[in-house]
């Protein structure tokens, strides 16, 4: 199951966010940060009555017509199920429905993001404004992430 977050589980997401900062395939998130953008995130519920929190996704706006997906991270034991798929399906429908146009992301796994419809492109051609968090990025200021963008329907 799909849906947004309750404050009550921004530890949960740090938790389950964690060993992929750690692998350096995600940003450090504050837990401060998470509380402040728990309106940004989606979350994926295992199976069953504990309500386990499995998987995590941001659409985060940028600018008027611009959002960028970031803290996808579904547990390593829940991959493969289509879990990370629905919750980027899940920020690209809220992207719509708040008059976004364009939705980005910077990753180390461009190939996913590829099969959902996302091209290629240019990390020139996105606005300098979207760079302020690389500073707490371990490769900056040589940064190994593809930038990729979806353009939607307006």
């Amino acid at each position: 199951m799909i849906r947004k977050p309750l404050i009550k589980e921004a530890e949960q997401i740090k938790s389950l966010i964690q060993p992929f900062v750690k692998d350096g395939l995600i940003l450090p998130r504050s837990l401060h940060s998470i509380y402040t953008g728990i309106r940004d995130f989606w979350v994926s519920c295992g199976s069953g009555d504990s309500g386990e929190i499995v998987g995590c996704c941001a659409l985060h706006v940028t600018w008027l017509d611009l959002a960028e997906i970031r803290t996808l991270a579904v547990k390593r034991e829940y991959q493969g199920r289509g879990g990370g798929r629905e919750l980027v399906k899940a920020c690209l429908n809220e992207a719509i429905g708040l008059g976004v146009r364009r939705v980005f992301t910077l990753t180390f796994v461009p190939e996913f993001f590829k099969k959902l419809g996302f091209v290629e492109i240019d990390k020139a051609a996105l606005p300098n404004k979207i760079w302020a968090d690389c500073i707490h990025c371990q490769y900056f200021p040589e940064c190994k992430e593809v930038a990729l963008v979806y353009e939607l329907e307006g």
